[in-house]
Formats: C-alpha cells, sequence, structure tokens
C-alpha cells in the first residue's frame, strides 16, 4: 500500500516510465532506465537499483499473468514519504512500484484534434516523465469528448510540442520534421528510435519550432511512444492524410 504522506500521491513528485513487454522481454529497457536515472538526477533523487527495477518488472508481470504476453510495464519512482509542505526530507528515501496491464497495439491511424490545453515549454518538467500529468490527462479528455484519439498539444508560444502522449511528427516534401526538444518536448524512447531509422534510410531530418500551420500543409503525419512504436495519423482537425510509405517503413522498422 502506498501511504497516505508519500510524496507522488500528495505532491506529484516523483517520475514513471512505461516500458513494452514481449513474451517477457522488455524493450529498450536500458534506455528507458537511462532516462529514469537522468530525471532522477534533475529531480535530486537517488536512482534505483537496476536489478532490483528489472526484478519488480518482472514479479508485476508474472502477478498480472501477463508473462506470455504483450505488456505495459509501468515504474513508478516516487520521492517517498515525509517532509512538511513542499519541502523533502534530507535524506529522501524514494518509494519504487511496478505494475503491468495487457498493452494490444494500436490497429487503425490515430484521429487527431489541437488542443486547447498548452505544454509549459518553460518548465524543466516538460522534458521529464514526471508524475505531474495533469495537462496531459486534460487534453486526452478534450480530444476524447471531441471524438478523437490523441490531442496534438501547443506550447506556450503556440508551437507545437507533442501528443497527450506520444511525440509528433510530419513529412513534407520527402523530409522529416518534429518539434525540437526546447520546445517543451519529452526525449521519447521511440521518437530517438524513429529519428535513427530514418537517418538510415536517408531521409533528411529537421528538428524545428513550428505552428499548426505545419501540419496543415505535411503530407503525413504520425505519432510514436514506447508502446504503439510509430502510429499513422488519419486527421487533425478534420484534415486527413493518405497512406505514406515512409510512415509505414519506420512502423516496421520500430517493429512494435
Amino acid at each position: 500500500m502506498i501511504p497516505p504522506d508519500d510524496r507522488g500521491f500528495t505532491l506529484g513528485d516523483g517520475l514513471f516510465e512505461t516500458v513494452l513487454a514481449r513474451a517477457g522481454a522488455f524493450v529498450a529497457l536500458s534506455a528507458h532506465l537511462d532516462r529514469l536515472t537522468a530525471g532522477c538526477a534533475v529531480l535530486g533523487l537517488p536512482a534505483p537499483d537496476r536489478a532490483e527495477v528489472e526484478r519488480l518488472m518482472r514479479q508485476a508481470l508474472a502477478g498480472a499473468g501477463l508473462a506470455a504476453d504483450r505488456a505495459a510495464v509501468r515504474l513508478t519512482l516516487t520521492a517517498g514519504s515525509g517532509g512538511r509542505g513542499l519541502d523533502r526530507p534530507d535524506a529522501p528515501v524514494p518509494r519504487l512500484v511496478a505494475t503491468a496491464a495487457a498493452a494490444p497495439p494500436p490497429t487503425t491511424p490515430a484521429r487527431l484534434i489541437t488542443a486547447q490545453v498548452r505544454r509549459n515549454d518553460r518548465s524543466p518538467a516538460a522534458r521529464l516523465k514526471t508524475l505531474s500529468y495533469l495537462d496531459n490527462v486534460l487534453a486526452r479528455a478534450e480530444a476524447r469528448a471531441a471524438g478523437a484519439d490523441e490531442a496534438v498539444m501547443l506550447n506556450t508560444a503556440g508551437a507545437l510540442a507533442c501528443a497527450a502522449a506520444a511525440n509528433l511528427f510530419w513529412i513534407k516534401d520527402g523530409a522529416l520534421f518534429t518539434p525540437a526538444l526546447d520546445c517543451g518536448v519529452l526525449a521519447g524512447i521511440a521518437r530517438g528510435e524513429a529519428l535513427a531509422r530514418a537517418a538510415e534510410l536517408g531521409v533528411a531530418i529537421c528538428d524545428t519550432t513550428a505552428g499548426p500551420e505545419a501540419l496543415a500543409a505535411a503530407e503525413a503525419v504520425f505519432l510514436t511512444n514506447a508502446l504503439i512504436g510509430v502510429r499513422a495519423v488519419a486527421a487533425i482537425d478534420g484534415r486527413a492524410y493518405a497512406p505514406h510509405g515512409l510512415v509505414e517503413r519506420l512502423a516496421k522498422a520500430l517493429g512494435r
């Protein structure tokens, strides 16, 4: 049980990672744990022992009866208990929990809207997977209420940032574009893989700052995250996109 004074519960003080498991094999686990460790350094928390992390992950898979299936394993690291108000104890003792849930892959392209909720590109938390995800929750709820699957989030300057739970890419004149990290973007594991695979294919790549008009002029749009790999976008705000060969090749290359 999580005690009522846990700082993740009371303040969202902590980090998480979601790792894809396929038949008990964890996809890109080292990259996820590297990011978790880097996030701990930013937040001033001790990083967890990697062997213990994997033990908890396997225990979560087994406990959920998913050791042979496609599953999402979530690691939640909180700053632990104690401290009055915002102040942590002098020597915080983080709490680590792993849970597992079935994660069937998406079978259709995604339909998106542009959310009214903005991504705070000025906050360090925008580039971390913190437990404070309320803006993302609200953006996704806005999309669902509009009959869409996902939401495009702009940052405080009105530039493209990401989706509520994915990185954002678009294709124009054969080149691949994605919002730069300083737009308030998480350095997604699948984002990095997609960029690497595109480079191997000889595709021109541009980390950029662009407004939503870039999506209106794009040939194709797609999303990436650790669970979906590459997911094509069918429409944004009613503007439809046809299937695109590069999106299909990248989806195959990531092989989620």
